[in-house]
């Protein structure tokens, strides 16, 4: 009897499926099963592997992992790239950064003095108005060092001598010897890299000139920020490709809105910290109570971890000069300026600027540190702060452009 074709009807009239449509039926079930495509018709070709090639079918996670990671590694990329131009001109990204931080603290001191008199004269007036106030500060913390330097360096004496009977006695015990030995040692490393210190000393003096020349930079980006910041804005978005304005113009909204808050805010939370420390060291009689708040108040620019080193060093010399008790005090308050800065003004202050969870701004912190250093750590918070609120602020407007739709 000939062999019937695949492709010829099956013979029905008993009722009974034919032992090639059983097979069929069960192959497609085992297909079924296994998470194959149910095909529609039955391709020889693709079936045994001549012709087109057979595409195995990929998990639909597995896919969108790999979509995800390929898009992930191309920002990555791009972010590197960015931070590597930065990098090799730091001093202008500086310049410009001390430059919006001005504009963002002044410009509303200059639009209420334009009110009574000329633009550009309101200007100048806040710039030096804010340049004499910044070096009013520092000279009266400078003569405030000068004159407790000679009870201080025999306070300190005295200290070391204290701190070093406190180790010789229990709980730890160190041998005298040990720390006539540490001194030493000491005075050796000086004397035999005298050359090497007194060439980082020069070095430094190159250092001075750079720092004066950012300052300087950032200055003059200052004056033209405060003055027609929002023209230069302006002239920038003219020329973007018009689908592309709207867009930035949301984007540097919302970023200008979440640097000023932030800024203003940390000034605010800094100079809160800084009065509560002067006042509190003075009245434990700490000496150099005005440089160690003006410190306080540098170091809480940086987000946790600022405040307890700032507060870390006052405990230092709160030992050495008037002992172990006021040390004490000084670490205990340590933990009631964190949990004010932490549950009190931050929330008040910062909360609407700044929408980043405590752990993120910690790994901010750290990642702008081990990056650049203390400048990164300074840095990173702002940075990180206004690009999630960009991104915020424009997937709003994609959400309700949606909407809409």
């Amino acid at each position: 009897m000939p062999r019937r074709s695949y492709l010829q009807p099956e013979n029905t009239s008993s009722g009974r499926p034919s032992e090639g449509r059983r097979l069929r039926i069960r192959t497609s079930s085992r297909q079924a099963l296994r998470g194959y495509p149910r095909p529609s018709t039955w391709n020889p070709v693709r079936q045994h592997g001549s012709g087109t090639p057979y595409e195995p079918r990929v998990n639909p996670a597995l896919r969108s992992t790999a979509a995800y990671a390929w898009r992930i590694l191309v920002v990555g990329a791009a972010v590197y790239a960015a931070f590597s131009v930065l990098g090799r001109f730091h001093e202008v990204a500086v310049a410009v950064f001390l430059g919006l931080v001005g504009t963002a603290m002044l410009r509303p001191v200059a639009d209420l003095l334009a009110r009574a008199m000329p633009r550009p004269l309101a200007v100048a007036l806040a710039l030096l108005g804010s340049i004499v106030l910044v070096l009013g500060i520092l000279t009266l913390v400078g003569e405030a060092v000068a004159g407790e330097s000679a009870g201080l360096e025999r306070e300190f004496g005295e200290g070391l001598r204290r701190i070093e009977r406190w180790l010789e006695g229990p709980p730890f015990r160190l041998d005298p010897k040990a720390l006539d030995d540490l001194q030493s040692r000491t005075g050796q490393f000086l004397s035999s890299h005298r050359s090497a210190l007194i060439s980082t000393a020069l070095s430094g003096v190159g250092r001075v000139v750079e720092v004066v020349t950012v300052f300087a930079l950032a200055l003059f980006c200052s004056v033209f920020f405060i003055h027609s910041g929002d023209h230069l804005w302006k002239w920038f978005s003219d020329q973007l490709p018009r689908t592309a304005r709207v867009r930035v113009t949301i984007a540097g909204s919302a970023a200008w809105r979440t640097f000023t808050g932030y800024t203003r805010g940390i000034v605010l939370v800094a100079a809160t910290n800084a009065t509560l420390v002067g006042l509190a060291l003075f009245a434990l009689g700490v000496p150099l109570a005005l440089p160690l708040a003006l410190l306080e108040f540098f170091a809480a620019f940086i987000p946790l971890i600022g405040s307890p080193i700032a507060l870390a060093v006052a405990a230092v010399v709160a030992l050495a000069s008037k002992g172990v008790l006021v040390a004490g005090v000084v670490v205990a308050l340590i933990v009631v300026i964190g949990q004010i800065e932490g549950h009190l003004l931050h929330p008040l202050v910062l909360s609407w600027a700044v929408r980043l969870h405590p752990v993120a701004v910690a790994l901010t912190v750290v990642g702008g540190a081990i990056t650049a250093g203390v400048l990164g750590a300074v840095v990173a918070v702002p940075l990180v702060s206004v690009a999630w609120s960009v991104y915020q602020a424009l997937r709003r407007t994609r959400d309700s452009a949606r909407a809409k739709a």
